[in-house]
């Protein structure tokens, strides 16, 4: 079985097209059409259905497509085994993450790890946290970074730096200059929210409930799919929010949004390094995990 047509196979699988696939690998589109003609002939079995412009797997190709992946990414893993055997470490790594630790923290790590490693490629995928897990479920990212406990038994989890939450409100609102406010004048205020699988939206949650005030209570006058939504929605005077002392650090300082402290609650929070039980790490992500943890343990000194 030539392991370039398998390649092939999961990119037309992926991108469900035909022509994005051979855009994908440098490829026409009648070559790519040739190698999945030769690969069905080769096993005897329809492997793709066009349904027009839709193309999906067929029963059989669903259980080649998941064979597919492993047989490439242990390709993927002797050839970055051999290079930093060499001294050298190249390949591709998917990683997935929430918003906060997707935009503030992973991008700063994958600069310094290509300084150091400048021939390998990093693909971030930023989502909610529910849906980095499901991708690292799924073998679409190798481990994920996300802002929530997650209770799932495939899923190993590892602290690695932390958060607090903090109540922002625009300039020129009631509760500007205000020391604190307490949980019962929270629940009266218009609120705004990320969606219910994010993790700043499950840490919130569960910290206000610890502290006696239910979730369900809060005025909630808009959920937002990005923590850039709901703060953007605070100037507008949409309503106040919960939000990553790291999504507005700046604004904070420059007084494009003002901080008020709730009575006697603190909401910090760590994130976690999220990976699949069991699952073997390539080279390149162990070394890239080496390093953030080294810069997570220096975070903490």
């Amino acid at each position: 079985m030539d392991i370039h047509r398998l390649v092939v196979f999961c990119k037309v699988i992926e991108l469900q097209s035909f022509t994005k696939a051979a855009e994908a690998v440098l490829l026409t589109q009648p070559t790519v059409s040739e190698h999945i003609r030769a690969l069905e002939e080769s096993l005897g079995e329809k492997l793709i259905d066009r349904l027009g412009r839709e193309i999906l797997p067929t029963p059989a190709g669903k259980v080649l497509y998941q064979y597919a992946r492993e047989i490439i990414g242990l390709r993927d893993k002797a050839v970055q085994a051999l290079e930093r055997f060499k001294g050298n470490l190249s390949g591709t790594l998917h990683i997935g993450a929430s918003t906060i630790p997707g935009t503030y923290i992973l991008p700063r790590l994958i600069g310094s790890f290509k300084a150091r490693y400048p021939s390998i490629q990093i693909t971030l995928r930023i989502a909610s946290s529910g849906e980095v897990v499901q991708k690292i479920l799924d073998g679409g990212v190798e481990f994920g970074m996300i802002g929530a406990k997650w209770d799932e038994k495939r899923i190993i989890l590892e602290e690695a730096y932390s958060d607090e939450l903090v109540l922002i409100v625009y300039p020129g609102h009631p509760w500007e200059g205000r020391e604190s406010v307490s949980l019962e004048e929270l629940a009266e205020i218009p609120f705004v929210l990320r969606e219910r699988t994010s993790g700043t939206r499950i840490v919130m949650s569960r910290a206000l409930e610890a502290a006696g005030l239910q979730a369900s209570r809060l005025n909630i006058v808009a959920e937002m799919g990005s923590t850039e939504a709901v703060r953007q929605s605070v100037k507008a005077k949409i309503g106040i929010t919960l939000i990553s002392r790291y999504a507005v650090e700046e604004d904070l300082a420059s007084g494009a949004l003002i901080g008020v402290q709730l009575d006697d609650v603190r909401i910090h929070r760590p994130f976690y390094v999220a990976q699949r039980k069991n699952r073997e790490l390539s080279p390149l992500c162990a070394a890239f995990l080496e390093h953030l943890r080294s810069d997570a343990g220096g975070e903490t000194e």
